[in-house]
């Protein structure tokens, strides 16, 4: 048997256990083109049909290829892939040069994604605080906004301003200690320390890092002996005026399970939230991420994902590799039709009823039996008051409403009474178990309404 045959035999096997695992729609469009083209050295060389493929697979499947390959091939293997259109001159000068960047950084053990840099990343409403923050971080590290706590939905871009923070902060110093890296990955570096009696050399080696970015720390909670190491780091690094950036799914205060003094400590600098984007913003990201692809997106398919897509940055993006993609194997334009038909999974259905705070607060007032008029009026009686921050806090968590904008629609509330709202029904959330059923009640209500 020739080694082709036996790549592919292979190969068939792994596609067969993806079949189980991926829905048929992502494996007919994203696993099926592949093919190994080589095994060597540890290495497993994957043909993609372009560049499309292998950024979505290692954006949404980073391990699972590898980790059928290596339980097939009996010992450890990384994957690389290639691509079967030829980039232009220009386009592999930029590869070549990202591909330097990343083995730079490597060998000094720092882990940035080069992708995510400040100049690529779209700043609207809904990010704005953030961003400027981040970049002031960068200007004065370790003197101003330390520790810098972002945090947000999944997929709005915390890890996008954590690693540009780093890719700028190397930028300007190419020789500084950075450690960017997860909550999960540190702990199970943390872990393994302790397994090999090595704690005391892991902890040492963050005695000389520079800045600190550690991604969802909201991970951390339940896991003490990771809080314990995680508190001792830092305190030493902030005693050293060294920057710290973390980031979150969740503010300080809803992070439960972790001790009091690591949430004081993560209250300490600023904390800047990011709310998931207007419309105008994600269009803004779509140019953006066309641009950089170099998929031609006319105005009006533009408008349709962004007004479809209610989730995150992530998705949106997502949608737009897949209709590019789609458009590069099969040689259809681009228009309103296409991205209907390819896009059908992803995006929301026109029928699908908008969730507005009107909505929000009849159910609210229905359930509480308060007047909707008294929301937006001046009355603060104990009654009043509690059904308007309930509301508050729903707004904040079904819409994609600024703080302000919710305010807006309470009678003209400032962004602070929304965020004392939100933090209000958070707490009570948290000790009055009975209290969280009658909100995961209302919310259920007004989802199904």
């Amino acid at each position: 048997m020739t080694n082709q045959q036996s790549n592919k035999e292979l190969w068939d096997i792994i596609q067969s256990e993806i079949k189980d695992i991926v829905s048929e729609g992502v494996y007919e469009l994203w696993f099926r083109p592949m093919r190994i083209l080589n095994i060597k050295d540890d290495v497993v060389y994957l043909e993609v049909p372009n560049r499309f493929y292998k950024e979505w697979i290692e954006d949404n499947y980073p391990q699972l290829l590898e980790e059928k390959l290596s339980n097939y091939l009996g010992s450890k293997h990384s994957i690389k892939f290639r691509m079967q259109e030829k980039p232009d001159v220009e386009t592999k000068k930029i590869d070549n040069k990202k591909e330097s960047r990343r083995q730079r950084l490597a060998s000094k053990g720092i882990y940035l994604n080069p992708k995510y840099t400040f100049d690529n990343f779209v700043v609207g409403t809904s990010n704005e605080f953030a961003h400027a923050a981040s970049k002031k971080v960068v200007d004065e590290p370790g003197t101003v906004y330390n520790p810098l706590f972002i945090y947000g939905g999944s997929g709005l871009g915390k890890t996008h301003l954590l690693n540009a923070i780093g890719n700028a902060l190397f930028d300007k110093d190419p020789t500084i200690n950075i450690y960017c890296k997860s909550v999960n990955i540190l702990t199970n570096e943390l872990v393994s320390a302790l397994r090999h009696g090595k704690t005391s050399e892991l902890l040492e080696t963050f005695s000389g890092v520079d800045v600190l970015l550690v991604d969802d720390v909201h991970f951390l909670a339940g896991k003490e002996r990771t809080q314990v190491e995680f508190f001792h780091i830092f305190n030493t690094l902030y005693e050293k005026q060294k920057q710290i950036v973390l980031t979150s799914d969740r503010p300080p205060l809803e992070i439960n399970d972790i001790s009091d003094r690591l949430r004081s400590r993560f209250n300490m600098g600023l904390i800047a939230d990011i709310n998931p984007p207007d419309v105008e913003t994600k269009i803004a990201i779509l140019y953006k991420k066309s641009e950089n692809e170099g998929i031609k997106l006319p105005e009006d398919v533009a408008y349709f994902i962004a007004s479809r897509v209610k989730s995150n940055v992530r998705d949106l993006e997502g949608c737009l590799i897949k209709l590019g993609a789609h458009s590069s194997l099969t040689g259809k334009k681009i228009d309103i039709e296409l991205a209907k038909n390819v896009l059908k999974e992803l995006i929301s259905n026109d029928d699908v009823k908008l969730i507005t705070p009107d909505r929000i607060q009849k159910e609210v007032c229905e359930y509480l039996n308060v007047k909707v008029t008294d929301l937006k009026a001046k009355k603060r009686t104990k009654e009043v008051a509690f059904a308007r921050q309930l509301a508050m806090y729903i707004c904040k968590n079904l819409t994609n409403l600024s703080l302000s904008e919710i305010g807006k629609n309470f009678g003209g509330k400032d962004h602070a009474t929304v965020i004392y709202a939100c933090k209000q029904v958070s707490e009570k959330i948290n000790t009055d178990e009975q209290f969280s059923r009658i909100v995961d009640t209302i919310i259920r209500r007004i989802k199904d309404n």
